[in-house]
């Protein structure tokens, strides 16, 4: 799917929700933190959001990230093929974020597989639902990952297990980038 159609679906997926839920732009301002101008432009299809907002947009309605995109797609299969898995770069961070396997209905775990860029920073005020399990297996490169005021400093097949309560922040330093799975239960 190109990236021009996943942000269509995007922005028609963030009305829907807020359509389902009876509220007008100004509350889902409040309750994500967004202004009520990105959020009429994201719907609008005037910009391309950024991962982070879209991370408080979904926080906001309870899902994850991953559960987003997931209802951007078309259906669901077993078996996702490389080539058809969806495929998402931030345009502000240049974070690359591809679901390996994406959320489906009936299944609780999710893998995705990251790529942040050198000097990247990346910072997430609240986790999309409190206390989301996560696996994070570097691959590559270094990160440094901040959890609820823990730092951990991450190289190539290091583990980091831990549920999400409140901020997050990923840092790659300025000579290197990072790949890793993330995995979602």
């Amino acid at each position: 799917m190109e990236t021009i159609e996943i942000e269509r679906r995007i922005a028609e997926q963030i009305k829907a929700l807020r359509g389902e839920r009876q509220w007008p732009l100004d509350e889902l301002a409040s309750r994500s933190g967004v202004s009520r101008a990105s959020l009429s432009r994201i719907e609008n299809g005037e910009v391309s959001p950024t991962a982070k907002v879209l991370c408080k947009v979904c926080a906001a309605f309870g899902l994850t990230l991953s559960r987003l995109m997931v209802l951007v797609e078309e259906g669901f299969a077993p078996l996702v093929r490389r080539d058809e898995q969806v495929d998402w770069t931030d345009p502000e961070t240049g974070y690359r974020r591809l679901a390996v396997s994406p959320p489906a209905p009936g299944l609780g775990g999710e893998v995705i597989e990251v790529e942040l860029k050198p000097g990247t920073r990346i910072a997430y005020d609240r986790p999309p639902r409190p206390g989301l399990e996560h696996h994070l297996v570097m691959r590559d490169g270094a990160l440094m990952l901040t959890v609820d005021g823990i730092r951990h400093h991450l190289s190539p097949g290091d583990c980091l297990r831990y549920r999400l309560h409140g901020e997050s922040m990923f840092e790659t330093p300025a000579e290197a980038g990072a790949r890793y799975f993330l995995f979602m239960v």
